[in-house]
Parts: C-alpha cells; structure tokens; sequence
C-alpha cells in the first residue's frame, strides 16, 4: 500500500514525494526522540524528583540513560567517592530518589517476570510501589486484586506470592541488580529497535519507489536520515542493501587459553568483526563495542587494543584482565547493542595451589585439650596465595602432617592420624589421637611449610582428669585451689623455693602465699585472656613435678612446678575458650565481641536521641551537647541536626558527624589532642602531652566515649570505623599490656632506627649511657636530669642490663608523659560504654583492627590522587594495564603496593588525597624488567613492557618480594 501510494505521487510530481517522505521520517525520528525523552532520559527522572539543579553532575557520572544512571548511582551507595563531590542534603534526596526508583523497577521487573504486568498500574492505585509493600499485603487483598485482574490462575499466582514473602522473610535475594539494569536497558531497546524497524521499513519502500522514478537512492538527504535512523551502526542505505556493516552474528572470538586455568594470570583473548557479506569489519573505538566482564556480578576491570597497523588485524579487539578470584566469569561481548553470537560466555577459573601461608585452622586455639584415647577434630580450611578456597589434593611431595614432641624435651611422639576431606566445603578435618597422658608441642605443615596457625600446644589428660576440668569449668562456685612451688618471681630466681597456692576463676589466676600459715598475701595476679601465656618446661628434679613459666605482656614471667601442672592449664585454657566464645582467631573473637555488645544493648533503650550539633564549632558543641548524657543515653542511636541546615537524618548524616569528629578528635593539624612522633603524615597518632591550654583533659574521656560509641554501632551492623591509625603503645595501654622498646619499631620509626636498635645490636659498654635523660632548653641549655628508675642517674648501661634500659626508655617516652591522658581515654572507654574484659580479649594489633577496620583503598580515589611524570604513547598504554591490575587486588595485595610506594601500608585518614607528595606514576628507562619505588618522592617507576600478563607478573614479584620485614596489621 505505501509502495503503491509513492508510485502514484512519483507519477505526479516527483518532488513532492520526497516533501512528503522527509515529512514522515521527521514526523517518526520526533516520536522517537519523544519516546527517549519520556521513557529512556534522566533529565525527566531528575524533575520529577526535584532534582533538576543536579542535570550536569547526572549526566556526566550516568549519562544519559536512565539504566546506566541507575547503575552507577546504586553502586554509590557502598562507593562514596562518587557522591563525594556534592552537598550532603543533595547526596540524601538523590539516594532516596535512586531508592525508590529501585524498588519500583524491582516490583515491576517481578510482575513481569510473573505474568503479572497488568497488575502494576493495580497496584499503583493502591501505592504500592515495592515488593516489600506487595509481600505484606493481606491474602483476602491479593486474592481481591487478582479478581481486578481477572485471571484463570489465581490459585498458581497466590502461590507465587507467598513464596516471595517467604523468600523476603528469610533475607533472600529476588531481583538481581544486574538483571534489573538489564531490564531497563532491554526494554528501551525493544521499543527502539521496534521504532527504528518503522523507520527502515518507511525508508526502503521510499527508496524502492524513488528508484522506480528514476531518482537516486543516494540522495544526501535520504542518506542522512538512514545515517541517523540506525542507532550504533555506521552504515548507510547503500551499504546496508550491500552487506558492507558490521555484523555481531558473523564475529569470532579466539580464546587465548585453553581451560582448566587457575587464578594469578593475565588473560587475554581477541574477538573479530566481519561485515554481513564476509569482509572483515575494519574497527574502532567509535563503533560501540562493549565487552563486558563480571565475576560475582561485580564488573571486572578489562583493558581494550584496537588494531594497529597491521592488516590482517584492522578487524581485531583484544581485550586482557587479571584473574585473582575463583570461579565462573560471565564475558559479554556487544556492538551496536546486540550480542555477538554465543555471548554472553561463561569461563571458569580454579583455585590456585594451597599455599601454607593463607591456610590454617578454624577456630583456632593455643592450647588444645582432650583425654587420652579420643580422636580429636583440627579443621582446616585450605587457600591458595590469593585466599581462594583451594582444592586439597594429597601427593608424595605436597601433604599435611603433624610434628608432636613432648613439652620441654626434643622426645618425637607420634600420634595417630586420620585425614578426612570435604571437596564441597574445600574444608579438612585431621583426626589426631594419643594414648600417653602429657603435655606436648605440635607443629602441623603442608609440605614442609608451617602453617600460618599451625602452631599450638597440646594437653593430654586421663579421663578422670579431663572430667575434673570440666566440672571446674561450669561449676557455680569457682573456688579452684592447687598446691604448687615458686621457682622465680619477678623475674629473678629463688634461692628457696615457696610453697603456693594457685586460685583458677573464669576472671582470672592469682597466686598467693600462707605468711605464719595464717593470712594470705598475693603474690601476683593474671587475668584470663589470650595474652596470657603459659610455657611448659620439662619435669623438676628437685620436687619431681612438671613446670611451667606464666607470662601475660605485662608483668614479669612466674616460674612454677606443680604435679597438677597439666589440670592447672587446661582449666585456664577452658575458661579463657568459654570467655572469648571458643575461638583464638580474630573473626571469631570480634564475632563473640559483637555478640556481647548487642545482648548488653539489648536491655537498654533502643529509641532515638536528636543531638543539635553547630558544624562550625563541632569539637566543642559536640562535647557540651553529650556531656550530661547518661550511659544509657549513649546506648541509643544519635539522630545529628546540623544547625541551620534541612534534612532528615537516615543514618547519612550522623555517620558524617562521626567522620567529622574524629577527624576533629585525632588529626594532630585540627584540635592537637593527638601528635605524631615525626613529620610523615602517615605516621600513628598518639595522645599529645604538650596539647594547648585550653584542651582539657576531660575531652579525651569524650574521644574514648566517641571510640565505644563507634564500636557500638559498628556491632549492630551500622558500620562506623574510627578516622584513625593509633600507636601500639597507646593500643597496649588501653588493654594493659606493658609498654616495651618493641614498640617503638611502630611508633617512632626513626628513633628506633637510629638509637633503639643500634643499642640493641652493638656493644654499649664504653658509651657512658645511664639510666636517666637529659633535658635541654631551645637555646640549648640543660634544664634537668629524669631518672628513668630511683638512682637512674647513677646506673651504667652495660650489656647486661642494656634490654632493661631500653624498655625503661619506652616507659618514659610512651607511657609516663600521657599517663593521665590514657587514664581519661580509658575512663570513657571502658568505664561508661564498652566492657573492659571485652576489649582485654584483644591485642594491640587487633583491637586497632576493631576500631579502625582493615585498610580500605578505593581504586577510583587513586585514580583522583596521582601524578604521571614522562607521559608517551607507550606509557600510556602501561599505565591501562596498571589499572586494571591492580582493580582486581586484594586488600593486602593494595597494602604490599602501597607499602612498596610510599613505605607504610597505611593511608592518612583522608585517604590518597591527603599522601604528601602524591603518588608519582613515572615511566622508567627500562624494558621487561620489575618495578622499582622511591620511597622518599612517593613514586613509582614503571618499566615499558611487551604484554600485560609480563608487566602483571613482573609487578607481583616486585610488591611481595621487595618488601623485607612487611607486616599487614
């Protein structure tokens, strides 16, 4: 009919059949940018929100489509780097709007997947706009708005409905992100594709009728409008009836491996574009080729090399990534919209090797106990070097095995061994078994490679025994007593040993003394708590019992021999397992940690408290607005008001107090509370004992209450880090450790290495040291002498006594000038908010790991935060690589670079912003060699290299072998 009708207008007049054909490709290229507009476009989404002032910030981080939009905006919210450039009301209305969005597309994605489409505008009437709302709806009104919808299938669509609100109930996953961008991008094709056929179909019958009246089919006109009509296609009416235009079902892809392959590579593989008629399809990065690779439905950084000069590849894309993670990967491969033929492909990559390093047991203890002639379970969880759960496969070179020698002794016992496998938890259990009652150090490897738990004691009881210690353990009265003997105390050794008594409660062990066999006078106490150790001796001589040496960090060690030596510690180690919830590891005490807080929160108020807080004078508004609040008050979730600013507070905006604050609190450049030992910003923060007068010291009781209240939230799953990196001695102090020379290696990096350890290693006999410090004036002047001990001033330091100097020396630089400061910490810490037998469960390192959290490094922040020096073509091309290699690191892999760069695995609270100078990327004169750093500039040289899998290898060899004496903590 169209075809007749241009025929009989041609036979007329000629010109006014193309009037009229541009007509209705205008009229039809208008519904379609309408349709975009309406249905595709964010500018519409935005006012409909009150958004509009926020069009550019939109549209230059999401673009134009609503689908990559909502992506990019729903993966803010565990990303704040890509928010952080607006205002925190803006960021608060645009999360709320990008919510609701999402669960209306949820809903409706639902439905449709259901059968159930015409049901939504139902639904809308009754604003019901989310599944949670449709899962709580009432049977009788489902069941009355199925009869609205009038379908033969209620009974099947009731069923599906409750299995939704089951799914819901239990914290199951319906829609998928992925699947719903998906969604939204799909449907906008569908229609636009349907839109643009019109289109085609109106302009090929003009085309077809202009060539029946002798008109040219390549008119610039109609030429255009085809150009413009087929969305991501380059290919014009005459090369579209020609075959000469890209086509993705004719597309090739060579894979550069064979499977199986495990992680640690660079892979790389090529896809080829052929032309409908079998060309090859010469590409560029402007024909809208999109490859796609997800892993866990987290996108997976890639690179793209279009052709160069060669030929035979002008239709060649190769595209390379890292592989650190195991298990399936979904490669989407598009042009012009459309998948090529067989993608989306799946590949899938193994674990690799398990590594003794990353392997260890589960619920891991120093001290196991159990009776003779009972098979006991150690479980393992086997990984590979990239903490993959890794495959065990026993062979003659490569197995588990367990060296046990008798406490005390080099006698080798062998126990009785029996490995059992689970391939589908990748888990292992080593059933072990001994017949001989004792006490026993065992040391279990894979290969000949210790694990890196795999070290620990073992106590063999009789079952009498055994039984004996259970009672102790869960009886109500704990008034355990057992006879024993002093060999040394307080370091030094007895000429004549005394008779004592050994106190066991779940609290702690005390031991004490009969003065004239009448009154008891304590000797020493150790609290219950893994820094409590006991070292087991062989058997004394003198009084024909076995013994053991007690040590707890902070006190000196006691040594004791008692013939119920083996009861003694294994009723300790079943009361310090039943007080940090079973397990020595850090998981599970922070689990146990967690717990104990909510239940302990779970009988306080859980309403709301609104804090009005002056965010130019927050340090101090902050401190007089929760200064008369109660400990229960500070058991309640803050709700923060700025004053003088709008907005609701759904955890946003009292989560920016807390950044604030802290920052306020522990950043020695605002309110000077803490200090660093040097100049490095990266150095750790310690309490400043010469803080300004007008800085009492009642505000570092409010930092330690700010620091509970931080751990508070943190166990309810409101996650809330503390903005600060802590010296270990200060860590120490909070949990009563004492303080030694040790810690100066942390906390002042320098001072160790230029004076603590050259003491330590290097005779001092004739340097005239004693055990005091000399204090000069800024003109140089001495001021005083400080005896570090009674006399101090007239004490040598020799040889002998040079250890016992040193940690003097750490008592009166890292403890005695903030006694009072830490004292007040403490007071606020522990005293109002968080248990202190809590905190004790922990050690230094650990609890840093608590409050702080493990290092978190964005990738995007980086990327924001860096210098290039020596830019060029090839550089460039390195530089590609680097970031998508390191995008796949781990957070260790990222401290190990990190370290290597600047010398500190750690960033400054403001993350690489905030690194003075800022990372240097310069490119080295060199070729397929490592990486190298200075340390000093902050900079690394990158060498040029021929492939992306030799600089990825290269690059993992320079942050994991360079760095001698690295610690992640």
């Amino acid at each position: 009919m169209a075809l007749y009708f241009g025929i009989e207008l041609i036979k007329k007049e000629g010109k006014f059949f193309v009037l009229a054909g541009i007509g209705v490709t205008v009229i039809i290229l208008l519904q379609l940018s309408s349709y975009q507009n309406k249905n595709t476009h964010v500018e519409s989404w935005l006012e409909a929100n009150k958004l509009g002032h926020l069009k550019d910030f939109i549209l230059q981080t999401g673009g134009p489509s609503l689908a990559d939009t909502l992506e990019v905006l729903y993966n803010a919210r565990s990303d704040c780097h890509i928010l952080s450039s607006l205002h925190p009301n803006d960021k608060q209305l645009l999360m709320g709007a990008v919510n609701r969005l999402h669960d209306q597309l949820e809903l409706e994605l639902w439905l449709t997947q259901n059968n159930l489409s015409d049901v939504i505008e139902l639904l809308q009437k009754d604003n019901i706009v989310s599944l949670k709302e449709f899962s709580q709806m009432k049977v009788a009104d489902v069941s009355h708005l199925l009869n609205k919808y009038k379908t033969d299938d209620k009974e099947k669509l009731i069923q599906k409905w409750s299995m939704l609100k089951e799914m819901l109930s239990s914290g199951s996953k319906v829609i998928d992100n992925r699947d719903l961008i998906d969604y939204v991008r799909g449907k906008s094709k569908l229609t636009l594709t349907s839109i643009c056929l019109s289109l085609f179909i109106g302009l090929l019958t003009s085309a077809a009728a202009m060539l029946l009246a002798g008109l040219s089919p390549t008119l610039p006109t109609v030429h255009n409008f085809c150009y413009h009509a087929l969305p991501n296609t380059k290919a014009s009416i005459y090369e579209f009836l020609t075959g000469r235009y890209s086509s993705p079902h004719t597309s090739e892809v060579t894979w550069g491996w064979t499977e199986p392959q495990t992680v640690g590579k660079t892979m790389t593989f090529g896809a080829r574009f052929f032309q409908k008629n079998g060309t090859p399809y010469p590409v560029s990065d402007g024909d809208g080729i999109l490859i796609e690779i997800l892993h866990e439905s987290v996108k997976v950084a890639r690179t793209l090399e279009f052709p160069g000069d060669s030929p035979e590849d002008i239709n060649l894309v190769r595209c390379s990534f890292t592989v650190h993670k195991s298990g399936t990967y979904k490669i989407s491969i598009m042009v012009g919209g459309r998948h090529i033929r067989d993608s989306p492909f799946v590949k899938s990559f193994d674990p690799g090797p398990i590594d003794p390093a990353k392997t260890g047991f589960m619920h891991y203890t120093s001290t196991v106990v159990f009776p003779t002639g009972s098979k006991h379970p150690l479980v393992i969880e086997t990984r590979d070097s990239f903490g993959n759960l890794a495959p065990y496969k026993a062979d003659h070179r490569a197995f588990f095995k367990i060296k046990v020698t008798a406490a005390g002794t080099k006698e080798r016992y062998t126990p009785t061994t029996q490995i059992i496998y689970n391939t589908q938890d990748k888990k292992l259990v080593m059933y072990i078994k001994i017949d001989q009652k004792g006490c026993y150090q065992a040391v279990v490897s894979y290969g000949d490679v210790k694990l890196k738990n795999g070290e620990f004691d073992i106590l063999v009881l009789e079952p009498t025994e055994y039984n004996k210690v259970i009672k102790n353990v869960y009886k109500r009265k704990h008034n355990v007593l057992y006879n024993a003997r002093v060999l040394s105390l307080h370091g030094q050794k007895l000429e004549k040993p005394k008779k004592v008594y050994v106190y066991i409660s779940p609290k702690q062990m005390t031991i004490k003394e009969f003065c004239f066999k009448i009154y008891k006078r304590k000797l020493c106490t150790f609290r219950v708590c893994p820094w409590t150790k006991f070292i087991f001796n062989g058997v004394s001589n003198q009084y024909d019992a076995p013994t053991f040496c007690i040590e707890d960090g902070s006190q000196q060690s006691v040594e004791l021999a008692a013939e119920e030596r083996n009861i003694i510690a294994a009723t300790f180690s079943s009361f310090l397992l039943k007080s940090i919830g079973g397990s020595e590891t850090f998981n599970d005490k922070r689990d146990f940690f967690n717990r104990e807080i909510q239940s302990y929160l779970d009988r306080k108020s859980h309403s709301t408290l609104l804090l009005k807080i002056d965010r130019y004078n927050l340090l101090q508004s902050s401190y007089r607005v929760t200064k008369p609040l109660s400990v229960c008050d500070w058991c309640r979730r803050f709700e923060i008001t700025f004053i003088g600013e709008q907005g609701l507070d759904w955890g946003g905006v009292s989560r920016e107090w807390f950044e604030l604050l802290c920052k306020e609190l522990f950043d020695p450049n605002c309110s000077q509370l803490f200090t660093r030992f040097t100049d490095n910003p990266q150095g750790l923060v310690h309490p400043n004992p010469k803080r300004p007068p007008d800085k009492k010291v009642k505000l570092y009781e409010f930092a330690g209450k700010i620091v509970g209240k931080c751990l508070i939230e943190s166990s309810a799953k409101r996650m809330q880090l503390v903005k600060a990196k802590f010296t270990r001695s200060f860590l120490a102090q909070l949990i009563g450790l004492r303080v030694t020379y040790k810690h100066f290696e942390t906390d002042d990096p320098e001072f160790y290495t230029t004076k603590i350890s050259y003491i330590e290693n290097n005779d001092v006999d004739d340097m005239e040291m004693t055990f005091s410090e000399e204090i000069y004036d800024n003109q140089g002047q001495l001021v005083k002498v400080v005896d570090f001990i009674p006399n101090g001033s007239k004490i040598a330091v020799t040889n002998s006594n040079k250890m016992k100097y040193l940690d003097a020396l750490a008592q009166h630089r890292l403890v005695t000038p903030v006694k009072e400061e830490v004292e007040s910490f403490m007071k606020g810490l522990s005293s109002e908010l968080i248990p202190e037998n809590l905190l004790s469960i922990f050690d230094e390192n650990e609890l840093e790991l608590l409050m702080c959290g493990t290092g978190t490094y964005s990738i995007a922040d980086f990327k924001l935060h860096h210098n290039v020096v020596g830019a060029t073509s090839s550089f460039n091309r390195v530089l590609d690589w680097f970031w998508t290699i390191i995008a796949s690191f781990t957070e260790e892999q990222m401290a190990r670079l990190l370290q290597f760069i600047t010398g500190s695995s750690q960033l400054p609270p403001g993350g690489f912003s905030e690194l003075v100078p800022k990372i240097q990327l310069s490119s080295a004169p060199t070729y397929n060699c490592l990486p190298s750093s200075h340390t000093c500039f902050n900079q690394l040289c990158l060498p040029d290299y021929d492939t992306m899998e030799t600089f990825h290898r290269m690059l993992l060899i320079a942050i994991n072998e360079g760095n001698q004496g690295f610690g992640l903590v």
